[in-house]
């Protein structure tokens, strides 16, 4: 059984007992979580699709904890004017554990 979900402007597929990194949120390490903007669930074949969510599914999870990507390198160049812009980012993110899919 798998479920994708939407959560931070992004889509993932989720399945019971496998962790994940999404854009971080404001919980406490441990603390549960519940993700209601289920767009698909599949239950051994049986796929039930949103309009754009499914009315009655839901997904329990459990923060695991908070924190930082790799670094990348933003770059900015100007041809022939001798303009050139280097910057650094690392985006945060919180990782959960999906405990149950109930649809």
């Amino acid at each position: 059984m798998y479920a994708i979900v939407e959560t931070g402007g992004k889509q993932f597929r989720v399945e019971e007992g496998r962790t994940i990194n999404i854009q971080k949120i404001q919980a406490e390490a441990g603390s549960e979580l519940v993700l209601d903007k289920v767009l698909l669930v599949d239950k051994s074949g049986d796929v039930t699709v949103g309009q754009p969510f499914v009315g009655n599914a839901k997904i329990s999870c459990e923060v695991v904890g908070h924190g930082r990507d790799k670094k990348i390198i933003v770059f900015h160049k100007r041809r022939r004017k001798g303009f050139m812009k280097k910057q650094g980012h690392r985006q945060d993110f919180t990782t959960i554990k999906i405990k149950a899919i109930e649809a």
